[in-house]
């Protein structure tokens, strides 16, 4: 029947020899040249192909460390704890009772994770979904919170003349 799983141990079901049929390069016997193989083995190429059915979550392009692994971990996932620092700032400075320029730190901070997912071949853990996908959403909710910042009231730094139409249409 077989001797146990890898290195010794148990099979799948904890018995030994349990742990399915066996490949070739596997423990069983190679076939012949030019003969058939031995029975109750099959010989499988592996596929270059996407399964079908996947068993796990891929990673997304660029999720690799941004330094080698010889340095620590803060340092090797330097992209997201600076985006994180700024983030930090702007919300202490807003909670510090001046929201438009915590705002836009915030918002300039994930505008620098948009560029920093393109500028970089690896980033880490700031890399979420496909280089694309995290780009574009780093981005829009960069800019988004950037011109909320500016079009904050009082004495709002850019006037949205369509802006005062639709407050006074949704509020009054």
């Amino acid at each position: 029947a077989g001797t146990g799983g890898v290195n010794g141990t148990p099979g799948v079901n904890g018995t030994p020899g349990s742990h399915g049929t066996p490949r070739t390069g596997e423990g069983a016997a190679a076939p012949a040249a030019g003969g058939p193989a031995p029975a109750g083995t099959r010989a499988t190429a592996r596929s270059r192909r996407f399964p079908s059915v996947t068993q796990d979550t891929a990673r997304p392009e660029g999720a690799g460390r941004a330094i080698p692994g010889a340095v620590s971990t803060p340092a090797r996932q330097w992209p997201v704890l600076s985006v994180l620092a700024a983030t930090a700032v702007g919300l202490l400075t807003t909670a510090m009772g001046h929201p438009r320029v915590g705002c836009l730190v915030i918002g300039i901070a994930l505008i620098g994770a948009a560029v920093l997912r393109r500028a970089l071949p690896s980033v880490g853990m700031l890399a979420v979904r496909s280089r694309f996908t995290d780009m574009v959403t780093y981005g829009v909710l960069g800019v988004a919170i950037t011109l909320l910042a500016l079009v904050m009231e009082p004495k709002p730094v850019l006037h949205l003349p369509f802006l005062e139409t639709a407050v006074r249409f949704t509020v009054r």
